[in-house]
């Protein structure tokens, strides 16, 4: 039989409708098998973990076929309980699939502590900034006499006087004592403004 009268004959037909039936089988064996070894479709929503430690963190993700990394102890936020999660990455509610790895930061044990700007003799709307940049609160405002207005003089936390430099806890409120604009002479001062005027005849 001849090459042309074999590609037109039953026979061939037959043999590439047989491989083309095996070629489509194992295709579809291959993409199901596939499908069913990435657990495509099979998509895991993300608890949320704020406020959890990292036992009962690990304890949520293993029930769900999930992992977790640490990244990171973030200063302390005192919303949140001590030695907690503050954040996660995915967020809550995204979908993963299994044996994803969730990345976890970790509230502090307590605030960390940070040195006092030197404020003094600096006016009152450059220090609260100043306290700012650093992590410390505006405490207390009083005044006392002094002709700078509004000019930090004192200092204080917890009613005791702070220097530039002492340490505190980030996130204390820090009093301040400002001059309130007026001068003050004393006696003394007074009598050498006096002026001699001449008695009355």
């Amino acid at each position: 039989m001849s090459f042309r009268k074999y590609i037109t004959s039953k026979v061939f037909f037959t043999q590439v409708l047989i491989a083309l039936g095996i070629v489509a089988a194992v295709s579809y064996a291959f993409f199901h098998w596939i499908t069913f070894a990435t657990n495509h479709g099979e998509e895991i929503p993300v608890p949320n973990l704020a406020k959890l430690s990292a036992e009962q963190a690990e304890e949520r993700l293993a029930e769900l076929d999930l992992d977790y990394i640490i990244l990171d102890t973030v200063d302390y936020n005192p919303d949140f309980p001590k030695l907690t999660i503050v954040d996660q990455d995915p967020k809550p509610g995204r979908k993963v699939k299994a044996g994803r790895k969730i990345y976890l930061k970790i509230n502090a044990e307590k605030f960390t502590m940070v040195t006092v700007p030197d404020l003094i003799e600096k006016t009152y709307r450059q220090a609260v900034p100043t306290l700012n940049a650093v992590g410390l609160n505006e405490g207390t405002i009083t005044y006392k006499p002094y002709l700078g207005k509004d000019m930090v003089l004192e200092m204080q936390f917890n009613g005791k006087k702070l220097k530039p430099g002492d340490k505190v806890l980030k996130s204390s409120k820090i009093d301040l004592v400002l001059g309130d604009g007026k001068v003050v002479f004393d006696a003394s001062e007074l009598d050498t403004l006096k002026v001699d005027t001449p008695d009355a005849e």
